[in-house]
């Protein structure tokens, strides 16, 4: 038995530990989707998949309960990879390796996957109990979730038999969410020309790294340092000691702020000390602006070579395009207090090899909100020169003035803790916009345990939240009154 089965609930945490043991980044589902097969079969539980990959498994009614409202548990199978930068690890082959730190669960190096894995354990645990009191129920788990709710986007209605959505994942305990921002993944691509390195040029590599990231619907608010800005910032800055830029490259997936960014740079050898001097003290400048929301940040001037560099005229445009893009966080909720409203994050850079890949992630409340930004990134990179193209966007989901399954859930909480959660509308993407926009008859909420930092390295769970987080999940299941 791992050190995860010792944990209660030790169905959940079984499961969770098996999910670790499985790769299952973005796009690469199949392995995890054939555990949860695999389950079904040893079960005897029926199950299906669609055509874009998602699973069901169906599991029926405890006996006294078939006349209860059928409810569909819904998570999915993907998780967001990301390693620090000394780590080396191979996410589509190597495991997650878990560790418990005190109260909290974490992993080595790597995100740890509670995003959403715990959520799919608590489906399969669930599934697999006998001991639980419930309707009809139905585990739904959708694939490429992190990579633009692919999965969400390619479900069929008609499919699903409930009449109840609980989505498992959200991240933070005792409240229970009731909406959620809308959003789309943009990407702008260009080529470039370069030229030779000058004559008496020396070429080094600026790196800036150390900083947090995180997920950029849940952080975006924390305001923590985007590296992409913050380096674009530093070859700017460094423009009079005339900088030639060969590449920059930072960011790894769209819906996560970028903690590392480098660039090869080179510039005349005799401004060597000059251009030293000026990194120590940028890095001042910048560590001053972050040393609550970024403490760690890097800044560092380190060896590279090239042997060609961007032409001036396509530096100029590049660095003035990222230094000019919108990022953070745009606008606060007027309607909902200490929600954002709308944001934008500059996720991915890369101009490399002559050519340039800029991915980014617009989210608001409001869809036209959204559709603003949207025209900004679309404008700013047009004048750039850059061929724009969109993917898998996704509606918001608006509360609902009627949730009975709210009203149940918030009863149920009541009842085992003491008090009554707090119903939250949340900034990131949830399935449930997509989803309902396919069952409009669906009654939904999401809940889940706090989850800290993900789509970083730094991500972590709340052990004994978990638990509370399941007694709720089957709490509700059994108070579901009759239709």
């Amino acid at each position: 038995m791992s050190a995860l089965e010792q944990l209660s609930p030790s169905l959940l945490w079984k499961h969770f530990a098996a999910i670790c043991e499985i790769p299952h980044p973005s796009r690469h589902e199949e392995a995890i989707r054939q555990y949860v097969v695999d389950f079904a079969e040893q079960r005897g539980l029926e199950y299906e998949i669609d055509e874009t990959g998602n699973i069901v498994v169906r599991k029926p009614a405890t006996p006294g309960m078939e006349d209860r409202p059928g409810v569909v548990l819904q998570g999915h199978l993907d998780m967001v990879p990301q390693a620090d930068e000394n780590v080396e690890h191979d996410f589509l082959k190597d495991p997650i390796r878990p560790q418990i730190k005190g109260e909290w669960l974490t992993a080595t190096g790597t995100t740890l996957g509670a995003d959403n894995g715990i959520g799919m354990a608590a489906g399969l645990a669930v599934l697999e109990a006998d001991d639980l009191v419930h309707g009809p129920v139905e585990v739904l788990l959708t694939v490429n979730e992190e990579a633009g709710m692919v999965g969400a986007q390619g479900l069929q209605g008609g499919w699903l038999k409930g009449d109840i959505l609980m989505n498992l994942d959200t991240e933070a305990e005792g409240e229970l969410y009731v909406g959620c921002a809308g959003g789309i993944f943009i990407r702008g691509e260009a080529s470039f020309e370069t030229e030779a390195v000058p004559a008496g040029y020396i070429t080094r590599t600026v790196k800036l790294s150390g900083l947090k990231g995180g997920h950029s619907g849940c952080d975006i608010h924390l305001y923590r340092g985007n590296a992409i800005r913050l380096l674009t910032r530093t070859l700017k800055s460094l423009e009079g000691f005339n900088l030639r830029v060969a590449s920059l490259r930072g960011g790894s997936v769209a819906n996560a702020i970028p903690r590392l960014a480098t660039a090869v740079v080179a510039f005349p050898e005799a401004q060597l000390e000059a251009v030293e001097a000026h990194i120590d003290q940028y890095f001042t400048v910048l560590s001053n602006e972050y040393s609550v929301a970024d403490e760690g940040l890097k800044l560092e001037l380190l060896e590279g070579e090239t042997a060609e560099v961007m032409a001036m005229a396509e530096q100029r445009r590049w660095l003035d395009t990222l230094h000019a893009f919108p990022n953070g966080v745009l606008r606060m909720s007027d309607s909902v207090e200490g929600v954002v409203e709308t944001s934008v994050n500059l996720g991915v850079a890369k101009i490399m090899d002559k050519s340039v890949t800029i991915e980014t992630t617009p989210r608001s409340l409001i869809d036209s909100a959204c559709e603003d930004v949207r025209r900004t990134v679309h404008g700013l990179l047009n004048l750039a020169g850059a061929e724009v193209s969109e993917r898998d966007g996704y509606p918001g989901w608006k509360p609902s003035v009627e949730s009975p399954i709210r009203d149940v859930m918030q009863g149920v909480h009541k009842e085992l803790f003491g008090k009554e959660a707090d119903i939250k509308v949340i900034h990131a993407g949830l399935e449930c916009g997509l989803l309902g926009s396919k069952y409009p008859q669906w009654d939904m909420i999401s809940c889940g345990p706090t989850i800290q930092f993900p789509h970083s390295p730094s991500e972590q769970v709340h052990i004994e939240s978990v638990s509370r987080f399941w007694d709720l999940v089957k709490g509700t299941l059994a108070a579901i009154p009759a239709k």
